[in-house]
C-alpha cells in the first residue's frame, strides 16, 4: 500500500531538463514554492493510457484549473528530458509543464517508485496525482496497489472536482475542416469568438473523406461536433451559438 503524504513537503530534488538544446536544472522550489500546482505522475511517456487519456484531459482542463487558482499543471515521469520534450510536442500539450524524473529521485522521495522489470521498464513511477500548495501536499489521489496499471482516481476530472467542485466542464468540440475552406474559417472564427476551445481535424492530414462520411454522414465541410452530437456547418454553428446565448 502506498503512503498518503498529505500535509508533508514534496521532495527537494533537482530535475535535469532541456530547453533550446541546453541543459537546464530546475529545482523543486522553482516549481512549487509560493505556487499552487497540480501534479500528475505516470509510468511512462508514449504509453497507451498516459497518451490517450491522462495527458490530453489535463491539457484540455488546464483553463478550468487556472481559472480556479492553479498556477501550473506538472506531468512527472521517470523518463529523460529528450523523451519528455518529444512526448509533449507529440501530444501538443502546451498547457502542461513536462518534468523528467530521469533518475527517479522525486518518485523515490514520494515513495512512488516501483519496479516494472516484467515489462522491461526498470523502475518507474506509480500513477497518482496531487495538489501542492507552496511546496506542501494538500491532496493526493493514489491509484490502488493492484496488478497492472490502474487508472481511476488520478484523472483530471477527479482533481478538478476537488479543486473546484462547482466548475463546469468544458465541452468536447471537434471541427472537421479542409485547407483553404472559407466556411471552415467562419465556423472556427465563430467558436473562437465565443470562447469555445475546439480540436481541428484537417482533410487528408487527420482524416479521409471516407472517414467523414462514416462519422458525419456527409462529405461537405466544416462539420462541427459537440459532445458527440453533430451540429453541422458554419450556419448551423451560428444558430447553435445563438440558442446557447439565449438559454
Amino acid at each position: 500500500m502506498f503512503a498518503n503524504r498529505e500535509g508533508q513537503k514534496i521532495p527537494n530534488v533537482v530535475f535535469r531538463t532541456r530547453s533550446d538544446h541546453d541543459w537546464v536544472d530546475v529545482t523543486s522550489d522553482e516549481l512549487f514554492a509560493g505556487r499552487t500546482v497540480v501534479v500528475f505522475a505516470l509510468p511512462g511517456a508514449f504509453t497507451p493510457t498516459c497518451s490517450s487519456t491522462h495527458v490530453p484531459r489535463y491539457n484540455q482542463l488546464a483553463p478550468a484549473f487556472k481559472a480556479h487558482g492553479v498556477d501550473d499543471i506538472v506531468c512527472i515521469s521517470v523518463n529523460d528530458a529528450f523523451v519528455m520534450n518529444q512526448w509533449q510536442a507529440e501530444q501538443k500539450a502546451d498547457a502542461i509543464t513536462f518534468i523528467p524524473d530521469g533518475n527517479g529521485d522525486f518518485s523515490r522521495g514520494m515513495g512512488m517508485l516501483v519496479a516494472k522489470n516484467d515489462l522491461g521498464f526498470g523502475d518507474r513511477s506509480w500513477r497518482y496525482s496531487m495538489l501542492v500548495r507552496d511546496g506542501v501536499i494538500d491532496k493526493m489521489f493514489i491509484e490502488p496497489d493492484v496488478a497492472g496499471d490502474p487508472f481511476g482516481v488520478s484523472d483530471a476530472d477527479t482533481m478538478l472536482a476537488y479543486v473546484a467542485p462547482q466548475a463546469p466542464k468544458p465541452q468536447d468540440v471537434t471541427v472537421f475542416t479542409r485547407k483553404g475552406c472559407p466556411f471552415c474559417a467562419r465556423a472556427k472564427g465563430l467558436l473562437h469568438d465565443a470562447g469555445i476551445a475546439f480540436e481541428e481535424l484537417e482533410l487528408n492530414r487527420d482524416y479521409s473523406e471516407r472517414s467523414l462520411r462514416a462519422v458525419a454522414g456527409a462529405t461537405t465541410v466544416p462539420q462541427v461536433f459537440v459532445n458527440g452530437e453533430r451540429i453541422g456547418g458554419a450556419e448551423a454553428v451560428e444558430a447553435w451559438l445563438q440558442q446557447r446565448r439565449a438559454a
